[in-house]
């Protein structure tokens, strides 16, 4: 699954880069986007500012509530449960990113490893997204499996991945046709190992709670 991901471009180059219009007021968001962090997402035509996870709502032993921990991974065999079905039927967006990271190596000693398309300077993951109470529009990163891809290797799940073509079909065509999409990325990957701790001292935004996928 995805915990960390990479977006260098500003909004103005992903709206061009996406045939999609900037968001008004612009969008403040970090360079490594993790769950409960703001990102950008093309959605309804614009590229907007959401945070990245849909609020999952808590309870404590006694019945009290939780800070919500962000879910910024949706599988793609789980999109037509109760949790996800409502945002996949109506409200699909791509992520913009330039790379995305796992986790590798021993506990406590795991380092990142990137993950890009080659020559590809901004690409899409696909994803959805929907209003909430607790941090406004929110989306997910849609996730299926690696196997028979390049990035097997590395992580048993990856994003779904979706080419300049299979963009329009995924913001708009019908459910069926667009859960075809959710299939591990055929084509070649750039993976880069490095020395860099997978965990930083950053302190998390207020969001930030024990992400996951469902």
């Amino acid at each position: 699954m995805c915990n960390l991901y990479r977006m260098t471009k500003p909004p103005s180059e992903a709206a061009a880069w996406f045939d999609a219009v900037e968001g008004a007021g612009g969008a403040n968001f970090a360079a490594e986007v993790y769950p409960g962090y703001t990102g950008l997402v093309v959605a309804q035509g614009k590229v907007r500012a959401m945070t990245w996870g849909f609020p999952l709502v808590l309870k404590g032993a006694k019945g009290q509530p939780l800070k919500p921990r962000p879910v910024n991974n949706a599988r793609a065999d789980k999109l037509g449960t109760g949790f996800w079905r409502h945002a996949f039927q109506h409200r699909r967006c791509l992520i913009p990113l330039d790379g995305w990271a796992e986790a590798q190596g021993p506990k406590g000693r795991m380092t990142r490893t990137w993950l890009s398309l080659p020559d590809a300077p901004l690409f899409a993951a696909a994803g959805v997204w929907r209003p909430s109470d607790e941090w406004g529009d929110c989306y997910s990163m849609v996730m299926t499996q690696s196997e028979g891809t390049a990035a097997a290797p590395v992580h048993e799940r990856m994003p779904v991945l979706l080419a300049p073509a299979d963009q329009a079909r995924w913001l708009s065509g019908p459910a069926e046709e667009a859960l075809g999409l959710c299939r591990g990325w055929a084509g070649p990957l750039v993976i880069e190992p490095t020395g860099e701790p997978w965990a930083k001292s950053a302190a998390p935004p207020p969001a930030q709670q024990q992400p996951g996928l469902f």
